[in-house]
């Protein structure tokens, strides 16, 4: 099998071209290569569909983002298989005529579900709506992953009618306008001439029959909602506002098709204590100052528990300490983050005399003020938190 070309090139046009640049230069391709252009060539239709994957991509931000960084090895589309990835290829002639409302305007971007190339005619697929619900989850949960099992009301194909919409699923009659073939012809003059397709029936809106008697239940619309139980599994990771897919759980599509798709978004419970930044999460650790001066032993919240961190005599503000593999793993399996502890130090607002008279008395004491090294290796340390 041939190696795919890059998009960039088959487009031609520079890594750095705008939208304007992507869409005018797909616009000029679709065109040269069109089918209906290039009746029976087989190499000019290839490169029509060529095109099309191209702009597909490239005039999607996410997924040229994606293209750019991983080229065509962008991972498995959808869920579960790996959240969130763009899958390119078997691109359908049905596929791209679908984007040419955008490219060409009425032309070419609604030929009545029914699609025309090279003489081939092909009814596009009715489908349903797609459902979304929110799933909150909490860092504990993000880091190991839940399986969840949910009642969701959707939209069901009507058994009572099979989901024709028609009394028994047998009231129907051959639609006169097309009789039956659930397409007409229509001519239409175009920047290739004039041009014939075969678009949806008027009448029977594509059915190839019309109802004689409705369906009691469901009242001709062939589908009745009802609480469907859906079990999914949320892999370990996930981010707040990621979208996963389950294919085919939406909606029923109305007298027939396809189901849409259930999506499932992700909303990230605060922790009260640990902050997120990716896969690592972040704890602010507040130390007194005979611990951070002396060092000691002190426990830190980590997702799963607790943990004790040992301090270091002499810890400065600023400092960050690390446990290893304490946070979140990645969603393609490679790798887990850390925990980072953001060390601070309280210096007290109120003092007893007594505490004031310990303190004064260590004042002018040599290591209590810091020399000019000291004071350059800690400002170079810190640096980084204003930058």
């Amino acid at each position: 099998m041939a190696a795919k070309r890059d998009y960039y090139e088959v487009l031609g046009v520079d890594k750095n071209a705008d939208e304007k640049a992507i869409k005018s230069a797909y616009r000029k391709k679709a065109i040269q290569y069109h089918p209906d252009k290039n009746p029976g060539d087989k190499e000019a239709e290839e490169k029509f569909k060529e095109a099309a994957e191209a702009y597909d991509v490239l005039s999607n931000p996410d997924k040229r983002a994606k293209y750019d960084q991983f080229g065509h090895d962008m991972g498995p589309q959808g869920f579960p298989g790996g959240a969130g990835g763009f899958h390119a290829g078997g691109f359908s002639m049905e596929d791209i005529f679908s984007q040419f409302g955008d490219i060409f305007g009425g032309a070419f971007g609604n030929m009545g579900g029914f699609e025309s190339a090279g003489g081939r005619t092909r009814r596009r697929q009715r489908r349903g709506t797609d459902l979304r619900i929110k799933i909150k989850m909490t860092l504990e949960e993000i880091a190991s992953g839940v399986t969840k099992t949910l009642k969701i009301p959707t939209l069901v194909k009507d058994s009572h009618c099979n989901g024709t919409g028609a009394k028994d699923g047998t009231a129907f009659t051959t639609c006169p306008t097309c009789h039956g073939q659930g397409t007409v012809i229509r001519q239409q003059q175009t920047m290739f001439g004039l041009t014939q397709s075969a678009v949806e029936c008027p009448q029977c809106h594509g059915e190839g029959k019309i109802i004689t008697e409705k369906c009691t239940y469901c009242h001709g619309e062939g589908v009745t909602r009802q609480d469907e139980t859906v079990t999914f599994t949320i892999p370990a990771g996930v981010q707040d506002g990621q979208t996963l897919t389950m294919r085919g759980k939406g909606n029923a599509a109305p007298h027939g098709g396809a189901n849409g798709d259930l999506l499932i978004v992700i909303e990230e419970i605060k922790h009260p204590e640990l902050i997120r930044d990716g896969n690592d999460v972040v704890y602010n650790l507040m130390l007194d100052i005979p611990t951070a001066a002396l060092g000691g032993s002190v426990e830190v919240p980590t997702i799963t528990g607790r943990a004790r961190l040992k301090i270091p005599a002499g810890t400065q503000p600023g400092k960050v300490l690390r446990l290893r593999g304490k946070g979140l793993p990645s969603t393609d399996g490679y790798g887990t983050g850390d925990e980072l502890i953001n060390v601070m130090v309280y210096i007290p607002e109120n003092l007893t005399p007594e505490e004031q008279k310990t303190i004064e008395s260590l004042k002018d004491k040599p290591n209590m003020t810091p020399d000019a090294s000291t004071k350059t290796r800690i400002f170079s340390k810190l640096r980084h938190i204003f930058e």
